[in-house]
């Protein structure tokens, strides 16, 4: 009788619906942080004051401020502000800056956004629902052929009111969509209705950011000002951040010229990426005195993979036993003791740095993903753990150079008249290391001898920054030095460095060419991992695969933020995971006004000395003149 009841129950009433989630934020896995109405994030001083000019450096040059399209090459401040912004201090979650809330169902195949009704661009006008769909389909449509990979899965922006955007999703696998099109920069429809998308342009664009272009001269420098009535200063967001009233890039031919630039004070801040520099360049009086600080600040950022990448399109490069012996002529230990003083760890992992990294051999959770493909990937991603060759650090890698001539015979390469030489075709095994950075060549060339015993004819190339690019967007190298930055939330990033739709694709990241359907399957189920613990299995079991692809010989990694920056900032108690950020600091006017004075001190001080070396030496050649006078006369 009761169980009638029930089943008529069930078909009459319909299942409940799960309901929407609407929020000021959304956390990839799990929940947010920061609640609603949250003052600020922790990381920040909240009342930092406002004020003073921070002067930056940058290599290379500009020609354009359109960082849009695959054209030019974009300077700062070009860039637009996005529906949400992400905290520095949770795995991968975004809380709202143009929109004020989020809607999305459980499955997240689709996202709702609200605009905040006092958002507007620097000329007034509001931005609206309009600029937001015409932005998605721009940035697909005509620009970097990125975009319209990284949103291939956004199906439509659709209007839903005059202020609320709806974003609709292929599928609901893909959780990580909501957050990526919250990421989509939010272009002026006005502004461009009159120009061509697809072209350069050094026209400064218009934008809704706290900062826009005041000057520049292409090539030499970009100047920022603060926006005094930017929209979104007090959003809790960007309480505590954009602290400077001006932010000047100057463009120098290289890194060296920079660190010039930095000791004599016409720049303030630095992080140095070369470990020799960091040892060496910096013995000056300011840095002793403290008046250039340099620091070294411990972070958990996921470092990511650099390496030296194979192109895997050349034939040169397509047997996976090849690339591995090349791997046993890169002298690490050597390099690190010899070069870098000691500061750089080895890079065993895609997401180094991390708890992403894989470890150890698979576990359970990873082999419950691996098992399904156990005849299509190598036995060594289930029977021993990655480590990438090591040696002694003496330099003469005989060892390690014995198992790859073993590894190049195993694959069709023997030695004649002192060239490697392949045993079907004659062929002699050359190939080319592409560059555009003059600080790598000392590191690549001893890499270049060792490959050279191996009978291999290897040439280093270095070109200028705008060739280099295209190049690689050409596909036209045999290897590259490059790498792939990773997060603590790997995603939809990972089909555009790895995929097999992304290997032919010049707007992707793919670099070694990889063309796997492992690999692809991989990813998706990154992607539509549904729980922090399965995106760390799936993330670790792809790490496997492709470090036994070989696809790259890996280099090293730190763990902290190397910084230079002279003594007139304030920064936050709290420094996030990530590190520190220029975009937390604020001028401090008493700082600047000590420096000053200490700076100008010791510039009198040091122009004393040298007038006292100065008389010491007219002293010194009077007096001799006027012992010869004597000698003269004398004789």
């Amino acid at each position: 009788m009761y169980k009638a009841v029930l089943i008529l129950v069930l078909l009459c009433c319909p299942p409940l619906q799960a309901e929407n989630t609407k929020s000021h934020g959304i956390a990839m896995h799990g929940s947010l942080k920061y609640s609603l109405n949250f003052p600020h994030f922790e990381y920040v001083n909240p009342n930092a004051p406002k004020g003073g000019r921070l002067n930056l450096g940058a290599a290379g040059t500009f020609d354009s401020f359109n960082p849009y399209i695959p054209k030019g090459n974009a300077g700062a401040g070009a860039s637009m502000e996005t529906l949400m912004t992400t905290s520095a201090d949770e795995p991968f979650s975004a809380y709202g800056l143009i929109a004020e809330y989020i809607e999305v169902p459980e499955d997240r195949s689709w996202a709702q956004f609200k605009i905040r009704p006092e958002a507007q661009w620097h000329d007034g006008q509001p931005i609206t629902v309009d600029d937001v769909i015409w932005s998605l389909n721009t940035l697909k449509e005509f620009g970097h052929p990125f975009y319209r990979f990284y949103y291939g899965d956004v199906l439509s922006a659709i209007k839903v009111s005059s202020d609320t955007v709806k974003f609709e999703f292929s599928g609901n696998t893909n959780r990580e969509l909501p957050l990526i099109v919250g990421q989509m920069p939010i272009l002026p429809k006005h502004y461009w209705a009159d120009k061509d998308f697809t072209l350069t342009t050094l026209e400064p664009p218009l934008s809704s950011g706290p900062y826009r272009i005041k000057n520049f001269e292409p090539g030499r420098f970009i100047a920022l000002e603060r926006v005094k009535n930017y929209w979104g200063k007090n959003l809790p967001v960007n309480i505590g951040t954009n602290n400077f009233d001006e932010i000047r890039i100057d463009y120098y031919r290289d890194e060296t010229v920079i660190r010039e630039a930095l000791k004599s004070g016409e720049i303030d801040y630095r992080e140095e990426n070369q470990a020799k520099a960091w040892a060496l360049d910096y013995d000056t009086p300011a840095v002793a005195q403290g008046l250039l600080k340099k620091v070294s600040l411990r972070h958990h950022n996921p470092t990511g993979m650099q390496a030296f990448v194979y192109n895997t399109r050349r034939p040169i490069f397509q047997d996976v036993k090849v690339r591995q012996a090349l791997s046993y002529a890169f002298d690490f230990e050597w390099t690190n003791k010899n070069l870098f003083f000691g500061q750089y760890t080895r890079t065993n992992s895609y997401f180094s740095n991390s708890d992403l990294a894989s470890r150890g051999l698979p576990d359970r959770s990873e082999l419950q993903i691996l098992k399904k493909y156990t005849n299509l990937i190598p036995n060594e991603v289930f029977s021993k753990p990655y480590a990438a060759p090591k040696t002694d650090g003496l330099g003469w890698p005989r060892d390690n150079l014995a198992i790859a001539q073993t590894l190049l015979s195993d694959a069709g390469w023997q030695v004649k008249d002192m060239s490697l030489t392949n045993s079907e075709t004659n062929d002699l095994f050359t190939f080319e290391i592409l560059l555009y950075s003059e600080g790598f060549e000392r590191i690549v060339l001893p890499f270049v001898r060792n490959l050279t015993k191996l009978g291999i004819d290897v040439r280093v190339r270095r070109v200028d920054q705008t060739q280099y690019i295209n190049r690689v967007r050409n596909f036209d190298y045999d290897m590259i030095v490059s790498g792939w930055g990773s997060s603590e939330s790997p995603g939809n990033e990972q089909f555009g460095q790895w995929s097999s739709n992304s290997a032919d694709s010049p707007a992707a990241s793919n670099y070694a060419g990889v063309k796997d359907p492992v690999v692809d399957e991989l990813i998706s189920g990154l992607v539509q991992a549904k729980s922090r613990e399965d995106l760390v299995a799936h993330t670790r079991a792809l790490d496997r695969v492709l470090l036994f692809g070989q696809y790259v010989i890996p280099q090293w990694h730190l763990t902290s933020q190397r910084i230079l920056f002279w003594d007139k900032f304030g920064l936050p108690e709290v420094t996030p995971k990530t590190g520190t950020s220029t975009n937390l600091w604020w001028f401090d006017r008493q700082k600047a006004d000590q420096l000053d004075t200490l700076s100008n001190a010791q510039h009198d001080e040091t122009n004393s000395s040298w007038l006292t070396y100065g008389l010491i030496a007219l002293l010194v050649i009077f007096s001799g003149l006027a012992i010869n006078r004597i000698k003269r006369k004398r004789s």
